[in-house]
């Protein structure tokens, strides 16, 4: 069972361009992928970036995985 990010991944059309953030924030799910993608750490990510807590990033990560779940569920074309 893929853990619950609905109160953490936020999308307001005015921030960032409406793209998936954090709880408001102005880092956004992709931003954190990115950093993970790049090599750095959890405890990195949470270091450089204060307001993050580590349910943030294990969110952004479920984010994404429910993401491709549904790309890959959609009917060929």
């Amino acid at each position: 069972m893929s853990p619950d990010y609905s109160n953490i991944i936020t999308v307001e059309p005015g921030k960032r361009g409406g793209q998936p953030c954090i709880r408001g924030l102005r880092l956004t799910v992709y931003d954190v992928l990115e950093y993970l993608e790049a090599g750095m750490s959890e405890d990195e990510i949470l270091a450089d970036f204060p307001d993050l807590r580590p349910e943030d990033i294990r969110a952004c990560l479920a984010f994404a995985a429910a993401q491709e779940h549904r790309v890959a569920s959609l009917p060929p074309v």
